[in-house]
């Protein structure tokens, strides 16, 4: 099991998209939750909010253990869109789902999502 301080962290608001297929394709759901402030909130499931990083850590964990793959490949980076210590981030999915996140610059100068809305067009 990789302790969170040895794991990577987002240096810019683009890394976060890469590190999140990285740590979905190793099964690594607490580094995809590492990803996320303590308190950051989560539209997942669909039509409900998951607050604070350990239930989004169960989250992924329930939904997508020993299932899902991401093809980074398929995987379309949008441009951040950032302002100060705040940054939009966005994909494009293989099924043409748009995500959206918000992202802050954390004190030790990494970012973590604070918001985040995996199906922004619907």
């Amino acid at each position: 099991m990789t302790r969170e301080t040895d794991r990577e962290r987002a240096s810019t608001p683009e890394d976060i998209p890469r590190l999140f297929v990285t740590f979905v394709q190793a099964g690594d759901f607490a580094g995809v939750a590492s990803l996320y402030e303590d308190d950051a909130v989560l539209a997942i499931p669909a039509g409900h909010i998951t607050t604070g990083r350990a239930a989004i850590e169960t989250v992924f964990t329930e939904r997508f253990s020993g299932h899902m793959s991401l093809d980074p490949t398929t995987i379309e980076v949008l441009p951040v869109l950032l302002c100060g210590d705040l940054a939009l981030t966005s994909m494009r999915l293989p099924d043409g789902r748009i995500t959206a996140e918000v992202a802050r610059q954390q004190a030790d100068t990494s970012w973590r999502w604070v918001i985040d809305q995996p199906n922004a067009n619907g």
